[in-house]
């Protein structure tokens, strides 16, 4: 006994069974409003040692990871109206981010001159990291420094405690920025004289996956019961004259039906299901 089917490999025709695609959805359970650290502050510490007139930069040793939020919170989103959303949300760019470091006035420095401050600039960065100058909340800030988008290198720091914002794309990394803070007269931003600066370097690792390509792909889908394991898929491209040829791919058992997925094939096609024939065993001859 035979059972065939009026499949065809034609697109033109609409027998053709194309196999269920499902597209996976993001379940999102949490609306982020604001940017997370990414982990425990890392002290960036400036200090002042008036003996010798020189600025100190001490650094936490860790070494923070730029994280994309799809990797540390999967089942969150950022609110839309945020101004951060289009960088870092996983339905628009998605990057990656980090605000641990954290800069600060060490608690061993010497107090500053009178009238100066401490400003800090940008010499150099890996290609792909952004900085952010970060507000979470009202007014809310996203806004570039450090020659992002084309700011000024140098960030006028008000000595309170202050944690930039990085970002890097996807599969980047790791990234580095160098970076050297000086003694300025607070009024009009010139370097002060006889202070040495320092010079420190941030680092990340980056912490991503590789974003796989999503395909659409037209399939034929044959199935029989699980029961008929006796039985093999053929196909032919004359349903009265043949040549059968048996399918050579193996079938999978998917909830109680074997099924085999095939590549649609011009011109068009049939296909049938019939027994197996049984191998005779080999004669063995003696003497």
């Amino acid at each position: 006994m035979k059972t065939y089917c009026s499949l065809f490999s034609s697109p033109r025709l609409l027998a053709l069974t194309v196999a269920n695609l499902a597209l996976s959805a993001f379940g999102h359970e949490v609306t982020l409003t604001n940017v997370p650290m990414q982990g425990g502050m890392l002290h960036v510490g400036f200090a002042y040692h008036a003996d010798h007139k020189e600025l100190h930069a001490h650094i936490d040793p860790a070494v923070p990871a730029l994280t994309p939020v799809s990797i540390s919170d999967p089942t969150a989103m950022f609110a839309t109206a945020d101004p951060w959303t289009d960088l870092l949300d996983p339905h628009r760019q998605g990057q990656a981010f980090n605000r641990q470091y954290g800069f600060v006035v060490d608690g061993e420095s010497d107090p500053l001159p009178e009238g100066s401050a401490i400003w800090i600039r940008q010499l150099a960065a890996s290609a792909g990291l952004q900085a952010f100058r970060y507000r979470g909340t009202d007014p809310k800030a996203w806004e570039p420094m450090f020659g992002t988008a084309g700011s000024t290198n140098v960030f006028a720091w008000s000595l309170t405690m202050f944690h930039p914002a990085y970002t890097c794309p996807l599969n980047s990394g790791p990234h580095h920025a160098d970076y050297e803070a000086f003694l300025v007269n607070a009024a009009n931003g010139e370097p002060v004289a006889g202070i040495s600066s320092a010079q420190f370097t941030l680092t990340w690792t980056v912490a991503g996956q590789a974003i796989p390509n999503l395909v659409l792909a037209q399939k034929i889908v044959l199935t029989w019961a699980a029961s008929g394991t006796n039985y093999v898929a053929e196909s032919s491209l004359s349903l009265a004259d043949g040549p059968w040829t048996p399918l050579t791919n193996v079938p999978v058992n998917l909830h109680g039906q074997l099924t085999l997925l095939l590549a649609p094939e011009t011109p068009e096609r049939f296909y049938r299901l019939v027994p197996k024939v049984a191998t005779a065993a080999p004669e063995h001859g003696g003497h």
